[in-house]
């Protein structure tokens, strides 16, 4: 396993955290998403500033196109996503949401030129088959426009994963503080029309919303873009079924909420899933030494 890997699992670690962070903030889903996007944005200008890093992104104004698509995308695909969770719960919404790695996956051969390898889809069809075990769908509320958001996100999870591969020029910083930003912008424009900047925080809030978007959204999200063009897109799909595997266990240690069986399988076909995708290229490359 690389450097680029663990750092991309760590980041899939906090964002698996986010939903037990959340659950102590007292506010809507687009407010909480509005301030994720506020803090981890201003964190990592703030960073990049104090680093006296460069700006590069002058020098690939195509790349930085698709870099802005990404990040646009990215603020609309968190909106969705919390609309699926509030509508259908979490269950359904995370089991929609997470057919968005299959949708990269099926357009890399053809957006990105990479090859799936049959152990690839037999991993993904692990963590696909896990994701559908843990997520415990058989209580969840068909409420159309859930169903219709938790689709929604995932396609937009799938743009912009695209679009940021797209952008492998600028990484690191550069590229987190962007994508965070352009991602700002999307949930500022969509909270002004439907109620405006009035956000009522309460004392309790504070540390919480502090933790959400400083730590799980500025570093992790930090983690994650800056590892994701040195990584292939299979990879980056595979991991990304942690998310919902981590929110479960710690939704079960943190907020005792018990896992049943079935969700127990489940979170063994996502890591068994997830390590064999990763894993085989290196036990290949081992035999023939």
């Amino acid at each position: 396993m690389n450097k680029p890997f663990w750092k991309h699992f760590l980041s899939v670690t906090l964002f698996g955290l986010n939903g037990v962070v959340a659950s102590f903030i007292l506010l809507s889903s687009y407010e909480i998403v509005f301030f994720r996007t506020l803090l981890g944005s201003l964190l990592m200008a703030f960073v990049f500033f104090l680093r006296r890093e460069k700006f590069t992104f002058l020098q690939h104004k195509k790349q930085f196109f698709f870099l802005m698509l990404s990040g646009l995308i990215m603020g609309v695909h968190w909106m969705f996503l919390y609309e699926a969770y509030a509508r259908v719960g979490p269950g359904l919404g995370t089991l929609l949401c997470y057919c968005g790695p299959v949708i990269v996956v099926a357009l890399s051969p053809l957006v990105f030129k990479e090859k799936l390898t049959l152990p690839k889809l037999i991993g993904f069809a692990a963590v696909m088959l896990g994701v559908f075990c843990i997520s415990g769908i058989s209580g969840a509320k068909m409420d159309p426009l859930g169903f219709i958001s938790g689709i929604l996100s995932a396609v937009t999870y799938a743009g912009m994963v695209i679009f940021n591969k797209k952008a492998k020029d600028i990484g690191g910083l550069e590229n987190t503080m962007f994508q965070l930003g352009f991602a700002f912008m999307a949930v500022s424009v969509f909270l002004l029309i439907r109620q405006g900047f009035s956000i009522p925080v309460k004392g309790s809030d504070v540390l919480p919303i502090l933790g959400l978007g400083l730590v799980h959204t500025g570093f992790g999200c930090w983690l994650y873009f800056s590892t994701m063009s040195k990584l292939p897109v299979q990879t980056v799909s595979v991991l990304g079924y942690l998310e919902p595997l981590f929110a479960v266990l710690f939704s079960a240690l943190l907020l005792s909420r018990p896992m049943l069986p079935l969700q127990w399988l489940g979170a063994g076909l996502i890591i068994g899933g997830a390590m064999i995708a990763e894993c085989w290229h290196i036990f290949c490359k081992k035999t023939k030494t």
